[in-house]
């Protein structure tokens, strides 16, 4: 086999990773959520720091190149932060921060409407480009909307909407 076809397992250290895919949608975030945003890329800057510092084994100088790869991801992503505060959406319908509890047949549910950098799911964090935010937002309160998932519609109905303060 040629040498041209051979990378040697050292010879990838050095070289820069393929940046993060970034998202097409606009970057909006709560107040919160730029918090955390920031807070991370505080955090991974030191872990750069301290990788720099001592990153003389492979592993470690591979770390380093993950490491360097998320911090460029993160500054691109604070700097197109666009940052809205749920203190100045409007409070009779559903728009971006809102937390809105919806009923269905499957019981009642409260989800909060944000960046896709902030959502989590499983604690209620939808990202205003999720199928359900897409259902919810426009909505008011007493309205019936669908949210299209992959296990199937489902019929919502919006019983409140909220905007909490950031914390």
């Amino acid at each position: 086999m040629s040498r041209s076809f051979v990378k040697d397992a050292d010879e990838s250290v050095g070289e820069r990773l393929p940046d993060i895919p970034l998202s097409e949608h606009p970057n909006y975030v709560t107040p919160r959520g730029l918090a955390q945003l920031r807070a991370r890329l505080v955090a991974l800057r030191d872990r750069r720091d301290a990788l720099r510092a001592a990153a003389d084994t492979l592993p470690q100088q591979r770390e380093l190149a993950d490491v360097e790869r998320e911090l460029r991801w993160l500054n691109t992503r604070v700097g197109s932060a666009i940052e809205i505060e749920p203190a100045q959406q409007p409070r009779d319908r559903v728009a971006f921060g809102a937390l809105v509890t919806v009923d269905s047949e499957e019981g009642e549910a409260r989800y909060r409407i944000v960046g896709e950098d902030e959502a989590d799911v499983e604690h209620g964090l939808v990202s205003y480009v999720s199928p359900l935010a897409a259902a919810l937002l426009g909505s008011r309160m007493g309205d019936e909307v669908t949210w299209q998932r992959p296990a199937g519609d489902l019929a919502v109905e919006i019983v409140a909407i909220e905007y909490p303060k950031d914390d």
